[in-house]
């Protein structure tokens, strides 16, 4: 079973996604999900360590992204040479548990990256928590986040998410 989830081959492909940074408490960073002619969405912007930030992320809104039985997550990608995490969310509230699966591709050229459920670890405000086994029957928001204690600028083309 294969669910795509996020298909970036079109403008309006960006348009329900928002940039979540660590503005929200007191950071610097910045960041946006914007659409190329080439037919992928880019995650860019500035990640800043100045007043004790260090996250740049955008999510989806809440949207139906339930994949009853999947095993894995999936997305093509192109990035520079920073870490990324895949952000899950099983309810649509803005706070609250967030489940991440961590992965860096070959710098500079698209590849497929796979995350099996297995990878994925259940964090709050970016902390390691005990919480229920992430369900992708439930997921209500997918999100990207670098947070790899670097400063400065990042990219990363999205073709296409999915559940698998």
């Amino acid at each position: 079973m294969i669910r795509e989830l996020f298909n970036f081959e079109s403008p309006d492909s960006v348009t329900d996604w928002s940039a979540i940074d660590d503005s929200v408490m007191g950071g610097q960073s910045a960041s946006q999900m914007l659409y190329r002619d080439a037919g992928f969405a880019v995650f860019t912007g500035t990640v800043s360590l100045a007043h004790g930030g260090g996250f740049a992320s955008v999510r989806s809104r809440a949207l139906d992204l339930t994949a009853p039985g999947a095993q894995a997550y999936s997305l093509e990608v192109c990035s520079d040479s920073r870490r990324f995490k895949l952000n899950l969310r099983t309810d649509d509230t803005f706070d609250g548990v967030n489940y991440q699966g961590t992965f860096e591709g070959p710098p500079h050229q698209w590849s497929t990256i796979h995350l099996p459920l297995s990878e994925f670890s259940p964090t709050f405000r970016g902390r390691r928590v005990t919480a229920p086994r992430f369900d992708p029957g439930r997921v209500r928001q997918i999100g990207l986040m670098v947070a790899d204690g670097q400063a400065g600028p990042f990219e990363l083309g999205v073709r296409w998410i999915r559940a698998e």
